[in-house]
């Protein structure tokens, strides 16, 4: 029974990620996380996070035990390469290639306990469009006044003052902290060259 796991568009290089997947190639599910926990690498992070999720996938779906499992295999490949430019001087740049990579890990039983099927999920049935759902008996209204909305000037006699009004010369609206000197400061410009 074999297990795999990805984990695709991984921000570090597959050169880097290789040193620490070699380390833990062959060994027992157990032996391999403690080597990961104390490798002084940033790639033992994904590469860990990888291997917890195979191993969960086979408790979860295979239902089989996390002490016979080992590595079987562990595969880093080139992602997609993002090339940017780093500014030098006089005008220069370089090339940047910031890397990605893929894992892949396979894990194994070390004693083979036969062919498993894996579990299958319940799902709840499809809703057909054609069928209306079920109405469930939320906030109910009541439509016992019939009556038509009365306007608040008709309601109360007095007209409401409108902020937007007008004012200023012939309707047109006065601008707040406009230039008071008229002409004179469009002609005499405090900043004319």
């Amino acid at each position: 029974m074999e297990i795999t796991a990805k984990a695709k568009h991984i921000r570090m290089s597959a050169r880097k990620v290789r040193l620490v997947a070699d380390v833990i190639r062959g060994l027992q599910v157990e032996k391999a996380l403690a080597q990961l926990k104390f490798i002084n690498k940033i790639a033992a992070g994904p590469v860990a996070k990888v291997v917890n999720s195979a191993i969960a996938s086979a408790e979860h779906n295979y239902s089989l035990e996390k002490s016979n499992l080992f590595v079987k295999e562990i595969r880093v490949d080139e992602g997609q390469t993002l090339d940017r430019w780093m500014p030098k001087a006089h005008g220069r740049a370089t090339p940047i290639r910031k890397k990605a990579s893929h894992i892949n890990v396979t894990l194994a039983e070390i004693k083979d306990s036969g062919e498993r099927k894996a579990k299958e999920q319940k799902l709840e049935a499809p809703i057909k469009l054609g069928e209306k759902p079920k109405q469930d008996d939320g906030i109910k209204i009541d439509k016992k006044d019939k009556s038509e909305p009365v306007d608040a000037d008709k309601e109360k006699g007095t007209k409401l003052n409108d902020p937007r009004d007008k004012t200023g010369r012939s309707g047109h609206l006065k601008n707040e902290g406009s230039n008071t000197r008229g002409f004179v400061g469009k002609m005499f410009n405090r900043k004319a060259g």
